[in-house]
């Protein structure tokens, strides 16, 4: 959860990634303006109508290389991933953040931890996309260069850049993927929004002296944000005809406050990290306090976002629950934390490892529904809820 700022015993190699270059960032727009992924297939629902999406969160590959027991880890992670994806075969697939433990990678190795992560959704081909957390930046490591790495080796990979200004210094991973019922649809049912929350430490850090980046969703996002709703709904029609799911791997600010009205019966689900500074956005300092105010302002605007189900985090290994945020009519949101999935980071064994589920329900109506739970490991199910204008 919380990003290091002790001194590590990784290496500097001589041989350093290239920055993103132009046309990566600026892909999004080389074809047309809703059209973010030429010469990639379309994304859709299954052919049974349904859909299910898998949220991997936190799965910290690369801690301690230099010991037998971070290997062992990442081998864990991997039969994990390998196991869940044969069981579940789901439509698409989410890594929500910390994909790497940053303060603990050598420079040489950070595009096979990589390689190692996508290895497995390569595997079976399904297509996915990826947020970036707090330990993806550090000194040897940057969401940019994972983001980079990611696109190269993983054909089905839909992770893209913001445009040139958009995301802060260094949270550039703000996008969307459009969901379609059927390929030959003209507009998507359903949107995926991925948001940057940054945070970290910067690369120009020395390990003497480590220098913390921003931890919230820079406000350049929102005017993006804004424009990119603006030209979807001259493209498809008003926002209140598809659904939406966002996903941003520290929790907004507000979430400290939702845990402390949790009703274990309709809100079920793990809740074993006490939240804190360090755990949500904007809350390393007091003076930065409320600094990913803009971003949830503009997250919760239903006039926006009329249809979002969820934004979903990880980032508190411990927690696993679904809440509703009201009581504004205007900000009535759920908001969930993902679940723990890699054998890396802290935790404990009781709490288990697994994912975030969601499925719509072949014919439901994507605009008002999706069901979602928790899958351990091992099969178990847990704290089944379906998000709907009666949740909470």
């Amino acid at each position: 959860m919380l990003y290091s700022t002790l001194l590590t015993f990784a290496a500097v190699g001589a041989v350093a990634l290239a920055a993103p270059p132009q046309n990566l960032l600026s892909r999004a727009r080389s074809k047309s303006e809703l059209d973010p992924y030429p010469g990639k297939p379309k994304v859709t629902f299954a052919r049974d109508g349904s859909f299910k999406l898998l949220v991997f969160s936190d799965l910290h590959f690369g801690e301690n290389p230099w010991d037998w027991w971070g290997p062992e880890q990442d081998a864990n992670s991997t039969r994990l991933m390998r196991r869940v994806l044969a069981d579940e075969r789901p439509d698409y697939v989410v890594i929500n953040g910390d994909l790497i433990t940053g303060e603990n990678t050598f420079r040489e190795n950070l595009t096979k931890l990589i390689d190692e992560i996508v290895a497995p959704l390569n595997e079976v081909g399904v297509p996915f996309s990826s947020t970036h957390g707090n330990h993806d930046n550090n000194i040897n490591i940057t969401h940019a260069e994972e983001i980079q790495r990611e696109q190269k080796v993983a054909p089905r990979s839909y992770t893209r850049f913001a445009p040139p200004g958009v995301g802060g210094d260094q949270g550039p991973g703000n996008y969307w993927v459009p969901i379609y019922k059927h390929a030959s649809d003209p507009a998507p049912a359903l949107v995926l929004w991925f948001f940057d929350s940054q945070a970290g430490i910067a690369k120009n850090s020395t390990f003497e002296n480590q220098i913390p980046l921003n931890d919230w969703v820079d406000q350049s996002v929102v005017g993006w944000m804004e424009s990119e709703i603006a030209l979807q709904n001259k493209a498809w029609g008003p926002a209140t005809e598809r659904g939406a799911i966002a996903f941003v791997h520290i929790p907004p600010h507000i979430v400290e406050s939702l845990q402390q009205t949790l009703n274990s019966t309709q809100d079920p689900g793990l809740n074993a990290d006490e939240l804190g500074e360090g755990s949500t956005q904007s809350s390393w300092s007091f003076e930065t306090t409320g600094n990913d105010g803009p971003f949830w302002d503009a997250i919760a605007n239903q006039t926006l976002l009329p249809n979002l189900h969820a934004v979903v985090s990880g980032h508190d290994h411990g927690n696993e629950w679904c809440k509703r945020s009201g009581p504004s009519p205007s900000q009535d949101i759920v908001f969930c934390f993902a679940k723990h999935s890699g054998y890396g980071g802290y935790g404990q064994a009781e709490w288990g490892y697994g994912v975030r589920m969601f499925k719509f329900a072949p014919g439901s109506d994507v605009r008002r529904s999706v069901d979602t739970w928790i899958r351990l490991e091992e099969g178990e199910v847990r704290a089944k809820v379906r998000l709907d204008a009666t949740y909470s």
